[in-house]
């Protein structure tokens, strides 16, 4: 490394535009000039003052990164698996839990693509055990929990992997990217996966900017083309209204399926998100008054109340896993998606749901807390596990063989996808539905709005009388 005492340092420039100030530092190492742009002045004077205290203490500045030694000594020294801990570190009081693991996913895939030999090398499978449970985990990284098999594989894995210094070299970070797009078995992985794995390295790069690890981010500078990504949904999960209830209906003929009905029944008439669903209390129902016919086996509600309700969302459960939520519970509680903390969202109960909801009062109460919806046995939440499960048994209980390897269904939240559709294909405002649905009507148009089985024929007649024609 070539060193030089030769250093001058110029006043710090500011370059007014219409988005905003840039700030430069400029100075001058053996003849050649640099210079730094930064977006506040803060960032900017701290870094030529730390150019000007080296100066001054007499420190060699590097020829070929035109930084004092001890700044480009840090760039060459810190391994990217060091300072993927350190982003884990600092983002993980900031995010939500299941955030917490999507990182850990992303950056365990990159590292998988960063090390610097096979000599010695563990077993991938078991690398990346280590690195996604317990290396890019804050709360048990250094627990006394850490099986020595993973310790030692940890300790592989800190010392053979590249700087993060060789991101910078464009067939390096390529074949980082490249290896997003691959899954374990070779296969391709979903195009969604790589954009969010992407977008997650592309934050930890600027994160090393700000660290001075990299003089800019190279990943936006390289032309890599990723896997496009679908956004719309795939009209083939959307159940019509027939399809729908069936399918309820089904959850309630199996064995402890009737404590779920309401359940589902929220995601399909209410849109609700499944993790809002499993967060529903008692004191979010605002139903209308209404008495138990046992003769009749029905509510009957007053003269002049149409059975119509609200409920008043605050809160969001999205499953995370206990290794990664701060209470150690398996879901993590959040504010709801797009909200701010505190804000809550009213959506509209039709009769129906609001027959399905006190059914399941009557029928089942509520846990202590007030929660509507939990499991059989576990009193403390409804397992996803337990949802899953249940919607697959009333898939086949309802399709035929064919139906049921196709995607009409295939999870639980195409009943949200559903019931969005349904309004939407019935005349809904689409402002209407996106307030109800929690979405800008931009994304409800863009994602949500399919139309249903059965409605392509209605169409052809429409275009049909539109060109003239008369219906046969």
């Amino acid at each position: 490394m070539a060193t030089t005492y030769d250093v001058r340092i110029w006043k710090m420039d500011v370059y007014k535009g219409k988005r905003g100030n840039t700030y430069y530092v400029r100075w001058r190492v053996a003849g050649k000039p640099w210079k730094e742009s930064f977006k506040s002045r803060g960032l900017a004077e701290s870094f030529r003052s730390d150019l000007i205290s080296a100066a001054g203490k007499g420190e060699a500045f590097d020829v070929e990164s035109g930084l004092p030694v001890s700044m480009r000594r840090l760039n060459q020294d810190m391994s990217w698996y060091e300072f993927a801990c350190t982003f884990v570190d600092m983002q993980w009081p900031r995010v939500a839990a299941t955030t917490r693991r999507t990182h850990a996913e992303a950056l365990t895939a990159v590292t998988m693509a960063l090390f610097t030999t096979d000599r010695g090398k563990p077993d991938d499978k078991l690398i990346r055990s280590a690195l996604c449970r317990w290396g890019f985990n804050t709360a048990k990284r250094d627990s006394p929990d850490c099986p020595e098999e993973v310790r030692r594989t940890l300790r592989w894995v800190a010392t053979h992997t590249r700087p993060v210094s060789s991101l910078v070299r464009p067939e390096a970070l390529r074949s980082v990217l490249d290896g997003l797009t691959v899954k374990l078995d070779g296969g391709p992985r979903a195009p969604s996966v790589v954009s969010r794995w992407r977008k997650i390295l592309n934050r930890a790069a600027e994160y090393a900017v700000e660290l001075r690890l990299l003089e800019r981010n190279p990943v936006p500078l390289l032309k890599w083309r990723a896997p496009r990504t679908v956004q719309v949904v795939d009209r083939r999960v959307v159940a019509n209204p027939v399809q729908a209830r069936t399918l309820l209906h089904a959850v309630g003929e199996q064995p402890g399926g009737r404590r779920l009905v309401a359940f589902f029944g929220c995601l399909y008439f209410a849109f609700l998100r499944p993790e809002e669903a499993v967060s529903l209390n008692k004191r979010n129902l605002s139903l209308p008054p209404a008495e138990w016919d046992a003769e009749r086996g029905e509510w009957e509600f007053p003269k002049g109340v149409d059975g119509w309700g609200q409920l008043h969302l605050e809160m969001a459960e999205p499953y995370a896993g206990k290794d990664w939520t701060d209470t150690g519970a398996n879901r993590d509680r959040r504010q709801l998606k797009q909200r701010a903390v505190g804000e809550t969202r009213p959506v509209p109960s039709p009769p129906e749901l609001t027959v399905l909801l006190l059914d399941h009062l009557r029928l089942f109460g509520t846990a202590p807390d007030g929660r509507l919806f939990v499991g059989e046995r576990n009193r403390r939440e409804l397992p996803k596990l337990t949802i899953v499960r249940a919607w697959q048994r009333a898939r086949e209980a309802t399709f035929t063989p064919e139906v049921l390897a196709s995607p009409l269904a295939g999870t639980p939240y195409d009943l949200r996808h559903a019931g969005v559709s349904t309004m939407l294909n019935a005349g809904v405002s689409p402002t209407t539905v996106a307030e109800w649905a929690g979405h800008s009507v931009e994304v409800l148009l863009r994602i949500y709005a399919k139309c249903l089985d059965g409605t392509d024929v209605l169409t052809r007649q429409r275009v049909q009388a539109a060109l003239g024609h008369r219906s046969g």
